[in-house]
């Protein structure tokens, strides 16, 4: 069977849902770093279950023997047994919901760690072609929905199996013709079963895809960037009905899943409800004849509910385990999906590097059959600054996410100190890169909390520091509580130029050998982006630093420029070299360098601090 590209990795193509013994035993291998917990469940359940056999027998004892014989020391002790062994089982029925509740919510921790940390390593691609409420409703939504199954159902299958073993051992011991016609209504309990636990998966599939649905949705419509969307285009009335729409489906599933659990329960109620009534009827016919004591009869009928009830419980749990398989499925689907960028067995840890970059005739497509970049070959010295300059879609985005391998090459290799970057350790090589981004991204937190992202140990001598460089250091001082001020979800309090000034400051705190420039300084106006490039110039020496340019100041300060075309290297050089080669890039010069001379500092001038 063929794999197929799922979101950044390969992933097997989904069968029908079966109950196979690798499905369970992958599901019982999430049991096993628990097994005390579950053993002390299971040793609760068995003596919970013995327990509950000893109330039936004392009323036989009591109708037959304390009664007749009007001993009342007998009455009173049976009378207390009743009351002490329902008492113990119950107390132990607390200790089990415990055992029971602790095994789910650890179980549930395992496999939400699990997954979150698997979607981590997914490549980049993953992210880009799936919808971020989906993530969310699966770490969040599936696997809370198996929380019930996974506490309750192991130990209480185990329970319904022990009372049921038990209790028909009993009853053939007491009466075999009433234990044979017990027995023989159970198949009437398990004929519906198969069809209604498929019903009930389909449902509860359904019921997850639409909550999938309308956490995407919500996540998309609902923060701060989705909202002005919205407001800006006067949507609200067609997103409210979209959101009408689908929590409407929702609805309807829930509600026919609902009436499909209470109308199987209702059925097995009457059949529970046909069985004592069928033992009275032969059970009384027997006492008349002398066949059988009355209190044969009573503890006889008091123990049948303990046969139908576990036979009631173990259909409903084929019915859950259906509906769980929805959600274990859709759970496995994203643990499936091999992670596209994956760490060599021999990977080598680069303790220092001097940061010289080199692509080696590199290929790239995001899909089959398409390629972005197309034999890309360039160097980048340790203290130089790259500009990376083209027409929009030329592949400059590209070529820097290769480099920390947000993706991977198709062709080709990329190198840090002649070591193929996929030989490096992961977190070796990401130690070396700082990247900046046209698009900054703060959490909702404090401002000291973001810069300290890039070094989690850094000191606040250090964080100012890197303030002051990046000629932040008077922002904050207007803050009203200064570096613990609250940015606001996606740093929204703050301008765009005060965010990038952050994200700059944050890469300086990381103090990285490699620095990749997306636009970093494209918020900023002239005269804070020509004192953010003063700061950095001590920085970027002994540095590699690549930089897309939109701007002229970025290009007339870097020491060599790539000019991309259609995913090609075209021309390489200088600003006043590939002026002189009038290419692409004296092109590219008139219509969107040049036109920036108004509104900037004298060429002379930025020449200079470059």
């Amino acid at each position: 069977m063929h794999s197929m590209y799922y979101g950044g990795g390969r992933r097997r193509p989904q069968e029908p849902v079966r109950v196979s013994r690798e499905l369970l035993l992958r599901i019982l291998s999430y049991f096993r770093p628990h097994w005390v917990e579950v053993a002390a469940a299971m040793c609760t359940v068995g003596v919970m279950s013995a327990i509950g056999l000893v109330p039936p027998l004392m009323i036989r004892e009591l109708v037959d023997v304390a009664l007749p014989n009007k001993d009342l020391s007998l009455l009173v002790a049976l009378v207390v047994g009743m009351v002490a062994a329902p008492t113990l089982g119950g107390l132990l029925g607390v200790g089990q919901n415990y055992l029971n509740t602790r095994i789910s919510q650890e179980v549930m921790f395992d496999l939400r760690t699990h997954l979150y940390r698997h979607v981590q390593s997914l490549a980049l691609r993953f992210f880009t072609s799936v919808k971020t409420g989906e993530i969310m409703s699966r770490l969040n939504n599936d696997v809370s929905g198996i929380s019930r199954v996974l506490g309750d159902t192991l130990t209480q299958t185990v329970a319904q199996v022990f009372i049921l073993v038990t209790t028909l051992i009993l009853l053939f011991s007491l009466d075999w013709r009433l234990a044979l016609l017990s027995v023989v209504m159970a198949p009437v309990f398990l004929a519906p079963t198969r069809r209604v636990g498929r019903i009930r998966y389909d449902l509860q599939k359904a019921t997850q895809e639409r909550q999938a649905e309308l956490t995407s949705m919500m996540q998309e419509t609902l923060n701060i960037s989705g909202y002005v969307l919205m407001k800006s285009f006067g949507r609200e009335a067609y997103e409210a009905g979209r959101f009408t729409d689908k929590n409407r489906e929702l609805m309807d599933i829930q509600i026919r899943s609902s009436l499909l659990g209470r109308w199987f329960r209702m059925l097995l109620q009457v059949f529970e409800a046909l069985g004592p009534a069928l033992i009275y009827l032969f059970g009384g016919y027997l006492v008349v004849t002398g066949d059988m004591t009355l209190g044969g009869v009573i503890a006889f009928a008091a123990l049948l509910g303990r046969i139908y009830g576990p036979i009631s419980g173990l259909a409903n749990v084929q019915i859950e385990v259906m509906g769980s398989l929805a959600l274990f499925n859709r759970i496995f689907e994203y643990l499936d999906t091999e992670a596209e960028i994956k760490e060599a067995p021999d990977a080598r840890v680069l303790a220092t590097a001097l940061g010289r970059v080199a692509f080696r005739n590199v290929s790239f497509g995001y899909a089959s059959g398409i390629q972005v970049l197309d034999g890309v070959s360039f160097t980048a010295e340790p203290g130089e600054l790259v500009a990376l300059v083209g027409p929009s879609g030329a592949g400059k985005t590209t070529t820097t996410y290769l480099i920390p391998r947000f993706y991977d090459v198709t062709a080709g290799s990329i190198e840090i100190d002649d070591h193929d970057v996929r030989t490096l350790a992961m977190a070796s090589l990401h130690e070396h890169i700082g990247v900046v981004t046209q698009e900054t991204y703060l959490f909702n937190a404090t401002l000291k909390e973001n810069l300290r992202y890039a070094k989690l140990d850094a000191t606040d001598a250090e964080i100012e520091q890197a303030c002051r460089l990046a000629r932040l250091d008077d922002v904050v001082a207007q803050m009203p509580d200064g570096y613990d001020t609250l940015v606001g979800e996606r740093g929204y309090r703050l301008s765009g130029g005060e965010k990038q000034r952050v994200a700059i400051a944050r890469v300086l705190l990381k103090d990285p050998r490699i620095l990749i420039l997306d636009e970093a300084t494209s918020s900023l106006d002239s005269q804070t982006e020509a004192q953010i490039q003063e700061a950095l110039r001590p920085l970027l020496r002994g540095r590699t630093t690549l930089a897309i340019a939109h701007r002229l100041s970025t290009v007339l300060a870097a020491d060599k420029i790539l000019v991309l075309d259609r995913g090609r290297v075209v021309e390489v050089g200088t600003h006043a070299e590939l002026l002189a080669n009038h290419g692409l890039y004296a092109e590219l010069y008139e219509i969107q360098f040049k036109p920036q001379l108004s509104g900037m500092l004298p060429v002379a001038s930025l020449s200079a601090t470059a």
